[in-house]
């Protein structure tokens, strides 16, 4: 950056040339040393300024397939989605109907059976391998995977066709889509209105997205080059065709980055480090020889041991037990010390499982499942990496759950299946008729006899529910479960009343304590 001094500089200047230095110095520098282009530290630092798109979609087919190969090779890799997926699916979420009472108009009868015939109809759709358009997963089954696949590969594509079938009253199919067969057409290159096989209005509202009816890697299809133009959102209802999932982090961003990008480059690197040690290590355990020689005649009069099942013409030569090995003169024996196991190796992987935990929000006691600090400091965190799971709970249940909820309400409202007035005219009952919440696993206690006596100080204190309470805990339905235990106590007798035999010795209330001590002994 070119500095010029004014007049009044430069009068200055010519009277202390000192200060005249100081003040081109003072002008030169930047406000913030991270944005300084002429201090050594960051003056080789040149970066660019794109949009999001720009940045990520040149990108993104290495970022797939590398992240898709970490997760197949990498324990730490694989490790880490995993406990994403069992974390935050786990073994899927329960729906519970909660309608709106203060819109609906009616009574608390009438809303109990409407939230008990909502919840029956959808575990009906949800519950059935039918649910999907191949008939092999269920609705839980296919959270599971959509998840998975939103974390390796950044996003995926789950769309809502019609197939009627007998087994089902309900035609509402869900059929998931890899990212890789959406594309631009002909694999034209990205423009202004398409992008990455979505084509956008002038709002950036997706307006259809471009299919291929194969993955473009398949060894199996010939039919590689041909793409369905699907659009985004029904004409007649306004519902989803296709669901987009993926976690957008800039504005104007069109496709997903795979969860492991930030660490992808650690990962590997590590893992090569880890292989490196381990191929040393089983060196080490070996004792391997050299055989220095000043002639031509290699290992000289060197012979075969006397292995098991060895010949003795066989030219594989060992080290035997208790065995005399003859050398030519000039040779001796060099032996290989690759100094193992390393004693820093497992500070140094620690240290750098630190910061990709840091990256993928995972503590590092998460990460490597292993808890060897006191019961506070495991128990932060847990609560620390449970902050992240709720946050992925909340954006599952917002960009797919709750949608396909209302596709299918939709299909039951007019089927009349369920019966919800003013479903299809008022935007507002409709809302009343959606409301829910989906209930997924339960974190898990350290201490359980803790967490219970926790909660129940917090019910004393009007702070929680036991709706809440039960939920958090297992993950049970509190209402279901008084029910339960009224049909269990009307099936088991009363325990019966065993007398205490005449005679027998008791602690009276009003003893002293030496009195009960004498008593008792």
């Amino acid at each position: 950056m070119k500095v010029k001094l004014n007049s009044a500089e430069k009068f200055f200047s010519a009277i202390s040339p000192k200060w005249g230095m100081d003040r081109l110095k003072f002008k030169a520098y930047d406000s913030y040393y991270g944005a300084s282009t002429t201090r050594r530290q960051t003056s080789q630092w040149q970066v660019g300024n794109k949009d999001a798109d720009s940045d990520i979609l040149k990108d993104l087919p290495y970022l797939r397939n590398r992240s898709r190969d970490l997760v197949r090779n990498n324990p730490l890799a694989t490790g880490a989605i995993n406990t994403n997926v069992t974390s935050v699916v786990g073994d899927g979420f329960k729906m519970r109907s909660t309608l709106d009472r203060e819109v609906l108009n009616m009574t608390d009868d009438q809303i109990n059976a409407l939230e008990n015939t909502i919840e029956r109809e959808w575990g009906l759709f949800a519950n059935s391998l039918d649910c999907s358009v191949n008939r092999g997963m269920n609705f839980d089954s296919i959270l599971n995977l959509i998840y998975r696949s939103c974390l390796e590969n950044g996003d995926v594509f789950i769309t809502t066709p019609r197939v009627s079938r007998k087994s089902q009253p309900y035609s509402l199919r869900l059929q998931v889509i890899e990212a890789d067969r959406v594309s631009n057409p002909e694999k034209k290159i990205d423009n202004e209105k398409q992008r990455g096989g979505i084509t956008f209005d002038a709002t950036g509202a997706p307006i259809t997205y471009s299919i291929s009816k194969t993955h473009p890697g398949s060894s199996y299809s010939k039919d590689k080059n041909n793409w369905i133009g699907m659009p985004a959102f029904n004409r007649n209802t306004g519902l989803r065709n296709i669901i987009h999932l993926f976690d957008q982090k800039r504005p104007g961003q069109s496709r997903g980055v795979p969860y492991l990008a930030p660490v992808i480059e650690s990962l590997k690197m590590l893992g090569r480090y880890t292989e490196a040690e381990i191929m040393a290590a089983v060196i080490s355990g070996m004792f391997t020889v050299f055989i220095e020689s000043e002639s031509n005649d290699f290992l000289g009069n060197m012979q075969p041991t006397d292995e098991i099942g060895g010949a003795s013409s066989d030219d594989d030569y060992k080290i035997g037990p208790g065995a005399m090995v003859g050398l030519a003169p000039g040779e001796k024996i060099s032996s290989a010390d690759p100094g193992r196991p390393n004693t820093a190796f497992d500070p140094f992987v620690q240290a750098i499982l630190r910061q990709v935990g840091v990256a993928l929000e995972l503590p590092y006691e998460i990460l490597i499942k292993h808890f060897t600090a006191s019961y506070s400091a495991a128990r932060a965190a847990l609560l620390e990496a449970w902050k992240m799971f709720k946050t992925r709970r909340k954006f599952l249940v917002d960009n797919f759950c709750n949608i396909v909820f209302e596709i299918f309400m939709y299909e039951a409202v007019a089927k009349g299946r369920v019966n919800a007035p003013g479903f299809f005219t008022d935007p507002i009952l409709k809302q009343a008729y959606l409301s829910n919440e989906w209930i997924g696993s339960a974190p898990g206690q350290l201490d359980p006899l803790k967490e219970i006596n926790a909660a129940e100080k917090r019910l004393g204190l009007s702070l929680t529910s036991r709706t809440y309470e039960a939920a958090q805990l297992n993950g049970s339905n509190w209402e279901k479960t008084i029910k339960q235990i009224e049909k269990e106590k009307a099936i088991m007798p009363e325990p019966e009343t065993v007398e205490e035999p005449k005679g027998a010795v008791g602690i009276d209330e009003n003893m002293d304590e030496e009195d009960t001590d004498l008593e008792t002994n």
